[in-house]
């Protein structure tokens, strides 16, 4: 009709109000008919009238379900109901909540909201109802602009900062804007961080002082084990360097407070997008780029001062892979409370513990090193120098054990490793005892790990001399000559006091030296390990080939190579204590050749 005509050459105008007009007229002539109501849901839609434009389009699907002619009916088609696009925004908001923080702080109001307030924020706002009628139309349903318009809206910014005195924790700011709140003390940072994520454009801030209820105690549990998830998914996290003055040269990052503490390893690692501010929440080297993990000078300085590689800086994936380099990181770092040591290191490994507070460091650490060796059989976390755990004597007492590199040994050349493997492959005697010796390792059980008891395979070396130099009556560290079977004589330096006894000179209890088993020095392909790659095996009948002989061979070879070894001492259950040393213990084998010295292979368990 020549009325909805003009209504949609108004409507290709934006005169919203006059084809408004002439919709209500066709609406007037034919009340049956789904045109009148289709073009009053466009006019209302285009005037911003959200609900009123919901109800002209339920109106007219009703009237094309109810329309006589089956061409009309067919219309229906066409257009997606708006309860199913009602049930693809609540499936985008729990996917994206699923990665949020419990609470979170609206940069708007300046007030607290759990999900269901953010969520009812959500569906009483302008970007909801346009966001419902801009995908409700036609068929078929686009999610994807639908999820982009979620996620926008429900992003949130995180802080990352050092503790200071009186920081407000939730009860102080719980119904109330903290705009309003005095701006005295730390209550400035809270009120700046949140106009900083404002001015950014976020709607949602959170902040671990107040947006954590203390003093429940499944809260905190869960907020620990998520806190690398929520830094990892937020938009944005800002780092807030409350010791650095305006106007700072590079170096005063560095030498923060920030970077001393222990949360704040995953708190620069898990996020994708980090700003760095000074304390007057001026950006740091006046860096004005949108995402300072991208700052070549501010990352050289962390990876300089951390210890951490630029690439892990940049792109870090938790998991348990190079725990010992992880654990390095953490070495140096302090926390308030001392079992925060092991619980800030939940996100970077990747694992999910039960928090206990009171537990103290020494548990806390052995629980997560327990995992991590439990899981993934990796017993480089084994590899430290200092005191011994109340947990398990073969773990650290204290993280600060791994600050030292990993124990450095001397590896062949490749050259020198075919030069042994080939002069070795003519001996049948000694390719029958690789053989036997490998099929031994190849099928020894991985290191098992659980209630405290560590049950790890070993090559082991039972010690048959142990004596203490002279002249140490006084000091609190006591160096000891040993022998060992099948070993070239060693040094061990401890702060126990070892019985001394020798071959003339026995003694009832058991010491052993022995170096645990890893299944890498099969030389087996690792599939899980993405570094492998099929492409990057030598060509048979080339000098590296890696058949099954060959590896066999090449083990042997390994295997008389200096290793990091480990002091046993037997207790009177049959089981074992590490004896902690001062000092990495390295040992070699006296002669390759004979094989007969490596084939005291056994599952120890270790208390």
């Amino acid at each position: 009709s020549y009325l909805a005509h003009r209504s949609k050459v108004k409507l290709g105008q934006k005169l919203y109000a006059e084809a408004l007009s002439d919709a209500e007229k066709v609406i007037e002539l034919n009340p049956s008919s789904y045109l009148g109501y289709e073009l009053k849901h466009a006019a209302l839609h285009g005037s911003q009238r959200y609900d009123d434009a919901f109800k002209a389009f339920t109106i007219m699907l009703s009237k094309l379900d109810d329309a006589l002619d089956p061409q009309i009916r067919q219309l229906r088609q066409k257009y997606v109901s708006p309860s199913e696009v009602e049930d693809a925004i609540r499936r985008a908001i729990h996917a994206q909540l699923e990665n949020a923080p419990l609470r979170l702080l609206n940069t708007s109001t300046g007030r607290l909201c759990d999900r269901d307030a953010q969520i009812n924020a959500f569906m009483q706002s302008t970007e909801y109802k346009e966001l419902l009628h801009s995908f409700g139309m036609h068929a078929p349903l686009q999610t994807e602009p639908i999820k982009e318009a979620v996620v926008k809206y429900f992003s949130w910014v995180m802080l990352s900062h050092r503790w200071e005195r009186k920081e407000p924790l939730l009860h102080d700011i719980q119904g109330r804007d903290i705009y309003d709140l005095d701006p005295v003390g730390t209550v400035v940072k809270l009120q700046k961080f949140c106009e900083v994520a404002r001015d950014a454009g976020h709607r949602w801030a959170w902040i671990d002082t107040c947006c954590i209820n203390q003093n429940n105690n499944v809260e905190v549990q869960q907020s620990v084990n998520s806190m690398f998830v929520w830094y990892h998914y937020s938009a944005l996290t800002i780092v807030y360097l409350s010791d650095v003055p305006p106007s700072s040269e590079s170096g005063a990052l560095a030498s923060s407070i920030w970077n001393t503490r222990g949360w704040t390893v995953q708190e620069f690692l898990a996020p994708k997008v980090v700003l760095f501010y000074q304390a007057d929440w001026t950006l740091y080297l006046d860096d004005r780029s949108r995402n300072h993990k991208h700052s070549l000078a501010i990352t050289q300085e962390l990876e300089r001062s951390t210890g951490i590689s630029a690439r892990a800086l940049v792109d870090f994936r938790p998991g348990m892979r190079g725990a010992r380099e992880k654990l390095q990181w953490a070495s140096t770092r302090v926390t308030t409370l001392q079992e925060d040591i092991a619980y800030s290191l939940f996100g970077i490994f990747g694992v999910h513990l039960p928090v206990i507070y009171g537990e103290k460091r020494q548990n806390a650490l052995g629980r997560l090193l327990q995992e991590i060796i439990a899981h993934s059989g990796d017993i480089t976390a084994l590899d430290w120098v200092g005191q011994s755990s109340n947990f398990n004597s073969c773990l650290p007492a204290n993280i600060s054990s791994y600050k030292a590199l990993s124990c450095a040994l001397p590896s062949l050349s490749e050259r020198d490793m075919q030069n042994s493997v080939s002069s070795s492959r003519n001996n049948i005697f000694a390719v029958e005892s690789a053989s036997k010796l490998y099929t031994i390792l190849e099928n020894l059980s991985v290191p098992r790990f659980a209630n405290a008891r560590l049950q790890l395979p070993c090559i082991v070396f039972p010690l048959t001399e142990v004596r203490r130099r002279p002249g140490q009556d006084g000091d609190t560290c006591f160096i000891y000559d040993v022998k060992a079977d099948g070993l070239q004589d060693l040094l061990v330096i401890t702060e126990d006091k070892l019985g001394q006894f020798s071959p003339a000179r026995r003694t009832r209890r058991t010491f052993l030296l022995v170096r645990p088993w890893n299944r890498h020095d099969l030389g087996l392909i690792n599939f899980a390990d993405e570094t492998h790659s099929t492409e990057d095996w030598p060509e048979p009948g080339s000098p590296g080939y890696n058949e099954q002989t060959t590896r066999e061979l090449r083990l042997i070879v390994r295997l008389g190579q200096p290793f990091g070894g480990l002091l046993l001492a037997q207790q009177w259950g049959g089981e074992y204590k590490r004896i902690a040393s001062d000092n990495n213990i390295i040992a070699q084998v006296k002669d390759t050749a004979s094989v007969d010295d490596m084939m005291d292979i056994r599952m120890l368990e270790i208390l």
